[in-house]
C-alpha cells in the first residue's frame, strides 16, 4: 500500500431535510489499499460510499480522488466503478462481451480492447469461460465477471457494496480470499462496504468501524480485533467479554481489583487517576480454565453456567464471583472442556496483556495514510 492517499474525504456532510445523514466525515484511503467500511445496517457506510461514487451529493465538504477534487463531478466522469450484490450482467452476452461492454462504449480500439479483456479475464481466473453466458456460470463466476467488467476500465478505485451478500456461506468464504487475491494482483484501491465482521477481518488492510453514524475506529484488522477503541467495537468485532474493574490499587503500571483469597483482576494502567472503575475487554480464546493466581495474571472463581459444543471449540459461559458472565472458548484438542458440566466450580484467568482497557486507543490510530473522522450518519 502506498503512503499516498487515493481517496480523501474532508468534512463530508449530507442532510436530507431535517435528517442529518453524514456529519463531517474525514478519511484518507491509500493507493492500492483494501479498505472496508464495517458496521450494522443503518450506520452510514453505504451513504459514505455513494458520496465517493457521486451518486449522492454532499451538503458540504469535499471528495478528492487521486489528487483531483471531484465533489461536484458527475458519477460517469469519476475514475471509479461500483460493484453491487446484483451482478447486473447482460444475459444475452458472453463473458467476454460483458467485460468488453464499457470499453466499446468508450470506443477503445479493437486491438487494445482484446488485450485488456484478455488480461482482466486472466486476473479473475476465468480463462476458458470467455464464450459462456451468465446462465452457464456459478454464482462465484458471475461475481468475478462483474468484477472484471468493473476493473477492465482501469478505475482509480473500485467501490464494492456488499457484493458477496447473495452467495451461500461456503462460496462467500471462498470469494473473500479470491477478492483479496484479485485486489493484490491488480493493485487497485478497493473500498468495501460490509456488515460481516469476519469478511472485513479476512480481506482488509484497514477497517473503519461505524456505529450510529460515527466512525468509532480506523485501524488494521488485528488492532481493531485485539485493541478495540470503544465498547461497541469490542462487542461488534467477534465475541468479546466486557468487564468492569474497580481500581483497588495501582502498582508497576497496572491496576488491580482485589477479590479475596488471592483472586484479582488486573489490567494495564490507563493513566486516568480520577477513574475508580474502568471497563476492560478480554477475548474468549485468551481465557484459560484451571489457572492459579500468579503475578501478571487475572484469576477469578466462577461457576459453569453453560457448556456448548461448537465443533472446533467448546464455549463455556462462566458466572464469575463478581456476578458478571464470562465467555470462554477452549479448543477441542482434548476432552477437558467437554467434561465441565453446568454447576462445576472453576478458576479462570488470563494474562495481563489480554486485559485491554476500553478507550486506550485513539480512534483512527491507523497504519498507513488514513486518519479517522467522526460521522453522524443515519442511512
Amino acid at each position: 500500500m502506498s503512503e499516498r492517499a487515493m481517496i480523501e474525504l474532508r468534512g463530508l456532510s449530507k442532510r436530507y431535510g431535517d435528517a442529518l445523514a453524514a456529519d463531517s466525515v474525514n478519511l484518507d484511503i491509500g493507493v492500492g489499499e483494501f479498505f472496508s467500511l464495517l458496521g450494522p445496517s443503518g450506520c452510514g457506510k453505504t451513504t459514505t460510499l455513494r458520496m465517493i461514487a457521486g451518486f449522492e451529493e454532499p451538503t458540504s465538504g469535499s471528495v478528492t480522488l487521486d489528487g483531483e477534487d471531484v465533489t461536484w463531478v458527475s458519477p460517469r466522469r469519476r475514475k471509479v466503478n461500483m460493484v453491487f450484490q446484483d451482478y447486473a450482467l447482460f444475459p444475452h452476452m458472453t463473458v467476454a462481451e460483458n467485460v468488453a461492454f464499457g470499453l466499446k462504449l468508450s470506443k477503445v480500439p479493437k486491438a487494445e480492447l482484446r488485450e485488456r479483456v484478455a488480461r482482466i479475464i486472466a486476473s479473475v481466473r476465468l480463462e476458458g469461460y470467455e464464450g459462456r453466458r451468465p446462465a452457464q456460470l456459478s454464482g462465484g463466476q458471475r461475481q468475478r465477471v462483474a468484477l472484471a467488467r468493473a476493473l477492465v476500465n482501469e478505475p482509480a478505485a473500485l467501490l464494492l457494496d456488499e457484493p458477496l451478500g447473495a452467495l451461500d456461506l461456503k462460496l462467500r468464504k471462498e470469494m473473500q480470499l479470491e477478492l483479496k487475491a484479485i485486489q493484490q494482483r491488480t493493485g487497485t484501491t478497493f473500498v468495501y462496504v460490509t456488515h460481516d465482521q469476519e469478511e472485513a477481518l479476512t480481506m482488509s488492510d484497514r477497517i473503519a468501524v461505524m456505529n450510529g453514524g460515527r466512525v468509532e475506529q480506523v485501524d488494521d484488522a488485528r488492532t481493531v480485533y485485539d485493541r478495540p477503541a470503544t465498547e461497541f467495537v469490542a462487542d461488534f468485532i467477534g465475541t468479546s467479554n466486557l468487564l468492569s474493574l474497580r481500581v483497588d490499587r495501582r502498582e508497576g503500571g497496572t491496576v488491580a481489583m482485589d477479590l479475596g483469597g488471592g483472586m484479582s483482576m488486573v489490567a494495564p494502567d490507563p493513566g486516568e487517576v480520577e477513574r475508580t472503575t474502568i471497563s476492560i475487554t478480554v477475548r474468549p480464546e485468551k481465557v484459560r480454565v484451571g489457572v492459579e493466581p500468579g503475578p501478571g495474571w487475572s484469576c477469578l472463581r466462577g461457576r459453569i453456567a453453560q457448556n456448548v459444543f461448537l465443533g472446533s471449540v467448546t464455549q463455556l459461559i462462566v458466572e464469575l464471583q463478581t456476578g458478571e458472565m464470562l465467555t470462554v472458548h477452549e479448543l477441542n484438542d482434548d476432552e477437558g472442556a467437554t467434561r465441565l458440566a453446568p454447576g462445576a466450580v472453576v478458576s479462570v484467568g488470563w494474562a495481563l496483556a489480554h486485559s485491554y482497557p476500553i478507550g486506550q486507543g485513539a480512534p483512527g490510530g491507523a497504519v498507513g495514510p488514513s486518519r479517522a473522522g467522526q460521522a453522524e450518519v443515519i442511512a
